[in-house]
């Protein structure tokens, strides 16, 4: 994500580029295909909707500043209320074709497996866009380079469920509060009901199942807690799932005439409407105690299932330490970073890095200064999260984020309505984060222009 969006701006502004992939030459364990792009977790990009949510503002963003996985989106889109989610096979597709077809782009298909290789000459600049799956050698590299290891965690992935397994006579299709999605689509998720006894039940056999066993060196690893196992949410307390992925609000059953104790929401994983992504579940379960357990939740119980959950470890460095504001390597500035390896979380989290990196590399090649983008924005935020994080405390202080609103200097929020009448509670809390978007995509207007 990171390495296609830092090519394409690149390229973009009339910088030629080597763009470098591995794969097929050397495959990793999570990859399937030769394709730019690949999405191994995960085929939503989540909330589209910029007034209410700082993902959805970062969208914006990026389509502002000419983004290519925003463009490639487009055409991959799938049904999935008021998120981004995409066909991920056609997704990637069009981000392949639209880098392999530039003229300014070469693409060598070819493992580098140390960066020194590569700075050859005092003009060469050098944009590490690798995520999580680096290969060994030259993650060896990176160390060498920077001093010291990088961080790491664990990120889990979600089963995915062939639909016309899904049970029908329990299950229903409703998106929560019946928020519209593209079109106007109310109906985006399917919704799995729990009573409280086979909700107990189900929270017990998460407890009991058995989980993957880590390496002794693994041990020590954090999660990542925007992304934590089903199963590890379950042991923090009987109730923490019923306050999660499978709080009930906002949804009825209107068979029954009632809300569920507990639900757990499918959403459509591809095109064709064919497989859905069980929401929230990502798991460090056995293959066989996943199969035994998800087929507890009423309308699964006869669930085929496309893809069992797992787990990978990601890496990410002291970016506070290591980089600059333009995420340049202190001690070796003709390098940058960008995604996941400097310290965000989430596919467009990443793509965002890589148009950053691509941008500031471009300036620079072209002799034309490029300020950073106000903290205001979505942009901004991340950056400010990534190059001026606290780190007194030693490295362990610096963790990986998604963008979210706390990431902003704070604004006022409106006390009043355009109706004069006073706004309370989440009244409140909405007219804030559309205060903040508004805030934002002017800053970002005026950095533009600049």
């Amino acid at each position: 994500m990171a390495g296609s969006e830092a090519a394409w701006a690149l390229a973009q502004a009339g910088v030629p580029v080597a763009l470098y992939e591995m794969r097929p030459v050397r495959k990793t364990d999570a990859h399937h295909t030769d394709k730019f792009a690949e999405l191994v977790c995960s085929n939503s990009f989540r909330s589209d909707d910029w007034r209410g949510n700082a993902v959805g503002l970062l969208h914006e963003e990026m389509r502002r500043l000419g983004s290519l996985v925003m463009q490639s989106a487009l055409p991959a889109q799938v049904p999935a209320g008021s998120a981004l989610a995409v066909d991920r096979d056609v997704f990637a597709d069009a981000v392949t074709a639209a880098l392999m077809s530039h003229p300014l782009i070469e693409v060598r298909r070819q493992e580098v497996p140390a960066l020194d290789a590569l700075l050859n000459d005092a003009d060469t600049r050098v944009i590490f866009a690798t995520g999580p799956l680096t290969s060994p050698a030259l993650a060896d590299s990176i160390r060498a380079m920077t001093g010291e290891d990088s961080l790491a965690f664990f990120d889990a992935i979600a089963p995915i469920v062939h639909a016309d397994s899904i049970n029908f006579d329990i299950a229903w299709k409703q998106s929560r509060y019946d928020k519209e999605g593209p079109g106007g689509d109310k109906a985006a998720y399917v919704n799995c009901p729990m009573d409280q006894g086979q909700y107990e039940a189900f929270i017990a056999a998460l407890n009991d199942g058995e989980k993957t066993e880590f390496r002794e060196w693994e041990k020590s690893t954090p999660y990542f807690e925007g992304c934590l196992p089903i199963e590890v949410m379950a042991a923090r307390g009987p109730e923490t799932l019923r306050f999660g992925p499978m709080k009930p609000v906002g949804l009825m059953d209107a068979r029954v005439g009632k809300r569920p104790y507990a639900v757990v929401q499918l959403r459509q994983d591809n095109k064709l409407g064919t497989l859905f992504n069980i929401v929230g579940f990502q798991t460090k379960l056995k293959y066989g105690a996943q199969e035994k357990i998800f087929r507890m939740i009423p309308g699964l119980e006869n669930a085929r299932f496309a893809r069992l959950g797992g787990i990978h470890r990601n890496t990410f460095l002291n970016s506070p330490r290591l980089l600059d504001a333009s995420l340049r390597l202190k001690s070796e500035p003709r390098v940058r970073f960008a995604g996941q390896v400097t310290g965000v979380e989430g596919y467009v989290e990443s793509a965002a890095m890589g148009m950053m990196a691509g941008r500031f590399a471009a300036a620079e090649r072209l002799g034309k200064p490029l300020e950073p983008p106000p903290p205001t924005t979505a942009f901004g935020a991340l950056l400010a999260h990534v190059t001026g994080g606290h780190v007194s405390d030693g490295k362990g202080s610096f963790q990986p984020m998604n963008v979210n609103f706390g990431l902003f200097p704070p604004i006022e929020a409106p006390t009043h309505g355009p109706d004069g009448k006073k706004l309370k509670g989440e009244e409140r809390g909405r007219a804030k984060k559309l205060a903040l978007a508004e805030r934002a995509l002017g800053d970002l207007a005026g950095w533009l222009g600049s």
